[in-house]
């Protein structure tokens, strides 16, 4: 595969030609998400929507020492195989200074649900966007704040139109961050049911493929071809507002689609795209009474590409990463086995793919997909993991903003370095399938 430095020379030459295209306003998500029409918007314009959801998990109990751990309880409490939640219930406003300057607006979102934004440290509450938008510069538009960072399409894309209820795995593990806590924070073991706490054992929320930063990006068009660029430099600090070292992130994103036909999240076209992400994170693993942190690197890139025309839907994404990889909900240390030989995410590297396939029932409000999602964690360790999951699923659209989502994931994660039933196998062996139904309605 490229490396990170030939994948970032690439981007930037990409981003070069761009120069020579003309720019209009686009139906891909960094227009989507990050810019308003400018004689037409209003100057605020009230939007939410709210996800309701029940999950089971059919996983088995461990048979010799007993206790569950992560894969097998529903998220993001951990305390149940089986619950009902209300895990999304977003409330924002968004809208441009028409008519006094339509060049600029601005974004704004806040959670409210019950989910792994906002579930840890008990909060009720938490902002998830807050950018201004300047376009008074033809083919570099500024924005500035908190907003979703560029990058794969499914923490791009936006997650009320979002095909499937759960994340893959390479997505949920390699990209959805998690950040070390402050001072040294023990594995937590499995629990037994029912469980008065949780396994969720990270002090901060989970970065929901957001950062505060300021980007440059536009869109521009060329025949029937759409072209996007982002360069973004950030803190590296997720939701938090503010920096917790003196360490900025970089984000480079290029997309370009052949379009169909159609306008919003559910234009037509054929969409190619790539990214990469480079940082730096500091993690205290030292079980003592000192605060002594350490810097590790933090990189991310990934290519793709998305079909849509007609009723049919396919996508297809890789991705990779090194350092700072995320074990596990219960492992604050980023360590499988504690002070034991073998499992540091700290430094190891770890890649994974999917592929996606929707259709729409003609004459019908009915959508069937499946996804298929491969994730190899802890690459070449001797803890090294391998994540499939086929995820079949349906949606029944009651109307344009109203929806269910009915899916089935059939799980299988291996330690691919131990035999069956021996080590972490003794434990993964008993991760079963998922049932989820979700209801969405747009406001």
């Amino acid at each position: 595969m490229l490396n990170f430095k030939l994948k970032r020379n690439l981007l930037s030459c990409a981003l070069i030609s761009s120069c020579l295209l003309s720019p209009v306003y686009a139906a891909d998500w960094l227009s989507l998400q990050g810019t308003e029409p400018e004689s037409t918007a209003p100057r605020i314009k009230t939007w939410g929507f709210i996800q309701a959801q029940y999950q089971k998990d059919m996983s088995d109990e461990r048979a010799s020492t007993g206790g569950y751990i992560p894969p097998k309880l529903i998220g993001p409490n951990l305390t149940s195989q089986e619950q009902f939640n209300v895990n999304r219930a977003r409330l924002g406003a968004r809208g441009a200074g028409f008519p006094l300057d339509g060049k600029v607006n601005y974004f704004f979102l806040a959670e409210f649900g019950n989910n792994a934004i906002t579930a840890p440290g008990g909060g009720a509450a938490r902002i998830t966007d807050a950018s201004i938008t300047l376009n008074h510069i033809k083919g570099a538009r500024i924005r500035a704040g908190l907003f979703k960072t560029p990058g794969a399409e499914e923490g791009l894309q936006a997650i009320h139109v979002f095909d499937y209820i759960n994340f893959t795995a390479v997505s949920n593990q390699l990209l959805l961050e998690r950040f070390p806590n402050q001072q040294y924070t023990a594995n937590a073991a499995p629990v037994t049911l029912p469980a008065p706490t949780g396994l969720a054992a990270f002090d901060q929320p989970v970065g929901a493929f957001r950062d505060v930063g300021i980007q440059v990006f536009d869109t521009f068009a060329n025949d029937d071809w759409e072209h996007s660029y982002a360069v973004m430099m950030g803190n590296g600090n997720g939701l938090n507002f503010g920096d917790n070292d003196d360490n900025k992130d970089t984000y480079l994103y290029w997309s370009s689609e052949k379009v169909f036909g159609g306008e919003g999240p559910r234009r037509q076209g054929l969409k190619l795209f790539a990214w990469t992400q480079t940082g730096k994170r500091y993690l205290d693993n030292t079980n003592d009474s000192t605060h002594n942190p350490k810097k590790y690197n933090r990189d991310r890139s990934g290519l793709g590409a998305k079909y849509v025309k007609s009723a049919l839907r396919l996508s297809a994404e890789y991705m990779k990463g090194d350092g700072m990889i995320f074990v596990g909900p219960d492992k604050p240390t980023f360590d499988i086995n504690g002070a034991g030989p073998g499992g540091d995410g700290s430094t190891a590297e770890a890649s994974g793919w999917y592929m996606d396939a929707g259709y729409r029932i003609p004459a019908s409000k009915w959508e069937v997909d499946v996804r298929y999602d491969i994730y190899n964690r802890l690459e070449g360790d001797q803890f090294e993991f391998e994540f499939k999951t086929l995820t079949l699923g349906a949606q029944y659209h009651i109307n344009k903003k109203t929806r269910v989502n009915m899916e089935y994931a059939d799980r299988n994660i291996e330690a691919v370095n131990f035999a069956s039933g021996a080590g972490p196998n003794a434990e993964l062996e008993g991760v079963k399938g998922r049932l989820a139904v979700q209801l969405t309605h747009i406001f």
